[in-house]
């Protein structure tokens, strides 16, 4: 995907800023924020630094942001100690100055709410007593770590996913995300290979929603009608970019159907190439599967804006040029999906929005591992 300026050109990127609105929340463009961990928020806490880091992408006219994931309550929802909780009277008030500061600069922005199960390991910080959770107590890989954590437990966790949602809202926040996606905890319930209860929690794939249906209706519960949920997805895990959870459209139509039920306003549909094909025999990619299934709104992502897929740029140390995104802007002239969210290619430049908007993509800046080291 060579980079070319004419292909940015302002009529060509003008379906990229036309207004979005979802519930009582209006995006004055389609380009979201895509969450990206950053490590930034020592014990849990995000402080100034973290406020003016999101804010710089409000003023820059990012329409929505997703923060980095963000920590339910519960002792072994984080395996790192700088992640940022979403509970606690000190990271809470971090939170409401960074609200404060995007929305100040007419940005809008959202947690992820997060809980990485079994992805935890034994002994990791912070609660290094606390023992990893998951449907099964099994890892990506089958092993067998923990018992499978109990209904009580389940019950106990979906009511902090209840809270957390109840203190975005308190907060000011726009909205939430649910992050089941990755091979994360929620998305352990969704995968049957870390999934093999055989209580109502389990079975099939429309049984494995079960555990992601609770938590939506009780966040539905605790925010209203009108506070837009999100619900990050995908097929790829991080330990195995092939996994499937639907290997066709009519096993995704069965998965997703009992989320949409449930009170899911938006998709978001993670894929590590935002132009592959989901399935067979359609040019559709996962968002676009999503949408056409279940006539929800969708946001795709997926290395948008880089010459290379963002595995490779990020975690090899290689640098990520970057791209044309005339087959993103076809894409979305087409409906095939409502929003797109920028990560790496944000998470370099600031002013990404602002650049592409005004065609000035000759002051890009590319994505390095570097950006990943410093809150730019």
């Amino acid at each position: 995907m060579k980079n070319n300026e004419e292909s940015f050109c302002s009529h060509t990127v003008q379906s990229l800023f036309e207004p979005f609105t979802i519930g009582n929340l209006t995006l004055p463009n389609r380009i979201v924020m895509s969450p990206m961990t950053r490590g930034f928020s020592p014990d849990g806490v995000p402080g100034p630094d973290v406020a003016s880091y999101y804010r710089r992408r409000a003023e820059n006219g990012v329409g929505l942001i997703i923060t980095e994931g963000t920590l339910i309550n519960h002792p072994a929802a984080a395996s790192d100690p700088n992640w940022p909780n979403f509970h606690g009277e000190d990271a809470l008030k971090g939170w409401s100055q960074v609200v404060d500061a995007v929305h100040e600069a007419g940005g809008r922005i959202i947690p992820q709410l997060w809980h990485v199960g079994m992805r935890r390991k034994i002994g990791d910080l912070p609660n290094h007593d606390a023992l990893p959770i998951g449907p099964s107590g099994l890892t990506a890989s089958g092993d067998k770590v923990t018992d499978p954590i109990n209904e009580s437990e389940i019950s106990t966790v979906i009511d902090v996913y209840a809270q957390a949602a109840a203190a975005a809202k308190q907060l000011g926040f726009d909205g939430i995300e649910l992050h089941g996606a990755h091979g994360y905890l929620i998305d352990q319930f969704f995968w049957e290979k870390t999934n093999k209860r055989t209580d109502r929690y389990g079975g099939d794939i429309v049984e494995r929603t079960r555990f992601a249906v609770e938590i939506i209706e009780a966040c539905r519960r605790a925010v209203g009608s009108d506070f837009p949920i999100i619900l990050r997805f995908s097929q790829w895990k991080s330990e195995d970019y092939t996994a499937k959870l639907a290997e066709s459209p009519d096993q995704l139509e069965q998965f997703l159907i009992p989320l949409v039920n449930a009170g899911v306003d938006i998709f978001h549909c993670s894929t590590r190439r935002f132009w592959e094909p989901e399935f067979e025999g359609s040019n559709l990619n996962l968002a676009g599967w999503t949408k056409k299934l279940t006539g929800k709104p969708t946001i795709t992502v997926g290395s948008v804006g880089l010459d290379s897929e963002f595995s490779r740029a990020s975690f090899e140390g290689k640098r990520a040029n970057n791209a044309d995104i005339s087959k993103l802007i076809d894409m979305l002239e087409r409906d095939e999906f409502d929003l797109v969210a920028v990560g790496r290619a944000l998470l370099a430049d600031p002013a990404w929005v602002t650049k592409i908007r005004d065609g000035r993509t000759d002051e890009l800046v590319p994505f390095t591992g570097e950006a990943l080291q410093t809150l730019v």
